[in-house]
């Protein structure tokens, strides 16, 4: 692991580091900010997963985290959204996939089963190095993101919900098998067989079985993806067949940027502190 930077911020540290991973084949950049507790000893450590198109940066630089999340004693990790590199396949002129659109799966499908195997290096490979190199509590994780990362977050927590004792999301691909916008992407890195993208659907992963307690959502209702792309109410459809707790918070003349989300990430971080404590 290399450190590209670390500045000082609200008494803590925001990072940005580079290693070499195995499960992407490639370098991969990261960010973590630790707060001033963690001088002290481990802590508790939050992941936040972001959307197409963007890096660990994006949230970074506007997602306004820092302050509350050193008064809280929260480390928050800020992984890229896609491997990067020469060598890794893309479609240089589609944003909803390749760089910036990993949507967190494993794909099966050459070329891109070399490299994009998001899934693995968020949930096996960057823990093993968080652990190993920050003062971080494993016991206390919780995990949330924005759009692509929102779907992230949540098929993430449903299929290892003994890892995670929370989850959220700000405006979340919440059925990527039937969204516009995902479908392709799903094809290209899964295959042609749909039954094989349920693994990576919280709809569907949740018709299928897999639970967490209790789930925190944020959704703009001048979203311009909500119907299409997004479709909250077939979340709010499968939670309640499946009597999982959704707090689903429509947000009046919000859209998908993060205006929006910086403006709730204090209620995202709250929410998540309290179930992080010891």
């Amino acid at each position: 692991m290399k450190t590209i930077s670390a500045d000082k911020s609200h008494g803590g540290t925001q990072g940005v580091y580079v290693e070499r991973s195995e499960a992407c084949d490639c370098d991969m950049t990261f960010a973590v900010f630790l707060p001033p507790q963690a001088a002290e000893g481990k802590l508790p450590v939050l992941w936040y997963l972001s959307g197409l198109t963007c890096t660990h940066a994006n949230v970074m630089d506007k997602g306004e985290y820092r302050r509350l999340a050193a008064e809280l004693g929260l480390v928050i990790v800020c992984p890229d959204t896609s491997p990067r590199g020469d060598h890794v396949p893309d479609e240089a002129d589609n944003w909803q996939f390749g760089k910036g659109a990993g949507f967190y799966v494993d794909a099966t499908q050459p070329p891109y089963s070399a490299n994009y195997r998001m899934y693995s290096y968020i949930v096996d490979e960057l823990p093993r190095l968080l652990a190993a190199e920050f003062p971080v509590d494993m016991e206390r994780q919780g995990i949330f993101g924005h759009s692509m990362g929102g779907h992230g977050a949540i098929t993430i927590a449903l299929k290892n919900p003994d890892r995670f004792r929370s989850c959220s999301a700000f405006a979340p691909i919440s059925h990527p098998s039937v969204s516009g916008w995902s479908r392709p992407a799903f094809r290209k890195y899964l295959g042609a067989d749909e039954k094989t993208w349920r693994a990576y659907d919280a709809c569907s992963l949740i018709e299928d079985g897999h639970r967490i307690p209790e789930l925190l959502v944020d959704q703009g209702t001048a979203d311009s993806f909500l119907e299409d792309g997004l479709r909250p109410a077939e979340l709010r459809q499968a939670c309640e067949a499946a009597d999982i707790d959704l707090r689903l918070r429509m947000q009046e003349g919000y859209g998908h940027s993060y205006f929006f989300i910086s403006t709730f990430m204090e209620d995202h971080l709250r929410w998540h502190a309290q179930r992080l404590a010891k």
